[in-house]
């Protein structure tokens, strides 16, 4: 009987070691969510670019670089709103902006749909799943998924949130906000000293919780917002790259801007201001990967870093900050150059780290990637969970991507749809109703429409891609 009760009491333990043991080896997770960096703003995507990226570059030797990730909108509230649910932003009803504005839109010749102005709160977010699951869940930065507080991150599921409310960027108002810099007129941010630079200042909100809150698994949700607009040279590095400007040689036969549409895409990126901030952010991002090596959390901790739209490329006129490298347009439009993003995965047990993949990726896939790493249940909904791939090579099935953007833009974007099936990529005008088609594999600048070479392939893609809008809840334009 005695040694019976020793073998229960000796069992018990064993068991209790095991489940503190499965405690401790939960993984963290820090997500880096960059505003309006495009994919040729990283240098491991495009080494001939200006800028320059050594931590992201290192991040990318140590993990996985997606070289045909997406962001699931050409803007940034419908990409954050999918990020945080796994839902394609037309079930969400999000699909411009909050709150979106059209200073033309008296003489449009069509009307755009209504949009909702909040991520509802009836939505189950990545935040509340963690929560769930035992995690800590800590938000940093740039959220714009809501008008009022009501609808703001600690609403959402964060335990913790600093620097998150209604605006899209930073505040420029006389004696009351001075963007980037202190005071930055942020109800959830308090100011800091004068000088101060917000990309630091979210970096050390970070620092802080990972120092004090590492005994537990936590979920750190790091919302730049740079490289947004307003274009505000960074405290370093403004010089070396003026410097660097000015003493390079770009061919006298290059355009600097190219016609898109009813605007101007940018062909050169030579913004010495938008430079230093893209090093900032960077820099920043190596101050994060330094700390948790130093508080020995690197070898259990997943950091993924992306963007929620292509960079700003393209204006109604002359004048923006960046350029996508050979991809078509930017932030705002449906071509590649509005929706191709970087994404940067590094964690324990990544397989062949170092390398890059042409996989496409969407941003709905972060949602239940995150969760199935991080043992909690989740309903996989419109995004794929690519865990088995990052740590088995086995790829996920995804026959196509689909994106509606159905509002006017600032960039001169006209209401439209765009799919992608293989190579295959259509992109549907709504004012004119007409259909282009690209071969992403032969032509990944969309330089040529080849619809009238393939009709057939142009109209079974239409189908398709109308079919996919109707089955996630789309509105759609109408014509006064």
């Amino acid at each position: 009987m005695k040694n019976t009760y020793y073998f229960l009491l000796l069992a018990l333990l064993i068991s209790a070691c095991q489940v503190e043991e499965e405690v401790k080896q939960k993984p963290n997770f820090v997500f880096i969510l960059v505003d309006d960096l495009g994919w040729a703003d990283v240098k491991a995507n495009y080494p001939e670019g200006f800028y320059e990226t050594p931590n992201l570059d290192q991040m990318a030797k140590e993990g996985l670089r997606f070289t045909q990730a997406y962001a699931a909108h050409p803007v940034c509230s419908p990409t954050r709103a999918a990020l945080m649910t796994g839902m394609h932003p037309n079930r969400l009803g999000i699909t411009d902006w909050i709150p979106g504005y059209d200073k033309f839109e008296e003489s449009r010749p069509i009307i755009t749909p209504s949009i909702n102005n909040e991520l509802a709160l009836e939505e189950t977010t990545l935040a509340e799943k963690f929560k769930d699951n035992g995690y800590q869940t800590f938000f940093i930065g740039k959220w714009h998924l809501g008008e009022e507080e009501k609808y703001w991150p600690e609403n959402q599921g964060f335990d913790v949130n600093i620097g998150g409310w209604r605006v899209g960027a930073p505040q420029l108002k006389k004696g009351k906000s001075n963007g980037y810099y202190s005071p930055y007129g942020n109800p959830k941010l308090t100011d800091g000293p004068e000088g101060e630079y917000l990309t630091d200042r979210l970096t050390n909100e970070s620092l802080q919780l990972i120092r004090e809150k590492n005994k537990e698994p936590f979920l750190l949700y790091l919302s730049f917002y740079s490289v947004h607009t307003p274009i505000q040279a960074a405290p370093k590095r403004h010089d070396y790259f003026l410097d660097k400007k000015e003493n390079r040689t770009v061919p006298e036969e290059q355009p600097k801007y190219r016609q898109e549409g009813d605007g101007q895409t940018k062909l050169i990126q030579d913004n010495a201001a938008y430079a230093s901030m893209v090093a900032a952010m960077d820099e920043n991002v190596g101050r994060i990967l330094k700390e948790l090596k130093a508080q020995g959390l690197d070898d259990n901790t997943w950091v993924i870093l992306t963007s929620d739209n292509g960079g700003l490329s393209t204006l109604y006129g002359k004048g923006a900050p960046t350029a996508n490298g050979p991809l078509r347009a930017g932030k705002g439009w449906c071509y590649e150059g509005g929706i191709r993003v970087p994404m940067l995965i590094k964690g324990p047990g990544i397989k062949n780290p170092g390398t890059a993949t042409d996989l496409p990726v969407i941003s709905m896939d972060i949602f239940p990637t995150l969760l199935s790493m991080a043992g909690a249940e989740f309903e996989e909904k419109d995004g794929k969970d690519l865990s088995p791939y990052l740590l088995r090579g086995e790829a996920p099935e995804r026959e196509l991507l689909f994106w509606h953007y159905p509002q006017y833009h600032g960039s001169a974007w006209k209401p439209g749809s765009a799919i992608r099936q293989g190579n295959w990529k259509l992109i549907h005008d709504y004012e004119s109703d007409n259909n282009q088609l690209f071969n992403l594999e032969t032509d990944p600048g969309e330089t040529q429409d080849i619809s009238s070479e393939f009709p057939e392939k142009t109209i079974e893609l239409e189908g398709r891609l109308m079919e996919e809008l109707n089955k996630t809840g789309a509105k759609f334009p109408t014509f006064k």
